[in-house]
């Protein structure tokens, strides 16, 4: 075979890879489209009112207060539970205390105002003091607002009664004391989902 037959061939052996690898190409369909999504997080935004928890002078043993506080969702997101830390300062007016104020106070966190006398759960501000925020939300926030907790859009009240003990002894140690009470609420949302 001849040089001439050698390249012909060769050629025609390369221009016939070139239209297979060029018809293999082209022999599909296809077909293609675009999407535009968003992912917009939601919110978490719990309110109280009123912010003042209480502001009471010349308390004596025996006295009782009742607050009624308005939790409020204003956020887009339910929140599943209502975290509550306390935190208190005693004044001790005659440097006298043997004893804390706060183990004096009595706290009844209530159904509402209108069944004032079913307790949900009672405690002293010493005990709230030392509680975790989780264990204030499964005695105090559970029972008031149910495990669905505080929907989007949605308020509840919380009403406390705060007393003063009497304890039927010498608490002369207290006169003219007071005691600065700090509540911090924190609302957590619940368990992602799917969507």
């Amino acid at each position: 075979m001849g040089i001439k037959k050698q390249l012909a061939t060769g050629m025609l052996t390369a221009a016939l890879g070139l239209s297979l690898v060029g018809g293999g190409t082209y022999a599909y369909f296809s077909s293609s489209a675009e999407t535009n999504n968003t992912f917009a997080a939601g919110t978490l935004n719990l309110t109280v009112n009123p912010e003042a928890i209480i502001e009471v002078d010349s308390l004596k043993p025996g006295d009782s207060i009742i607050r009624d506080f308005e939790l409020k969702n204003d956020g887009t997101l339910n929140i599943e539970k209502v975290l509550l830390e306390t935190n208190y300062e005693v004044i001790d007016a005659n440097n006298d205390n043997t004893e804390d104020f706060g183990d004096h106070i009595e706290v009844e966190f209530l159904y509402n105002a209108d069944k004032m006398d079913e307790v949900i759960y009672q405690t002293t501000l010493a005990e709230l003091k030392d509680m975790t925020p989780e264990a204030v939300n499964e005695n105090v926030f559970i029972p008031a607002f149910g495990e669905k907790g505080l929907e989007a859009g949605t308020s509840d009240d919380l009403v406390v009664k705060f007393n003063f003990v009497d304890n039927g002894e010498d608490q002369n140690q207290f006169q003219g004391d007071s005691l600065q009470l700090e509540w911090k609420f924190t609302a957590q949302q619940g368990t992602g989902e799917e969507k």
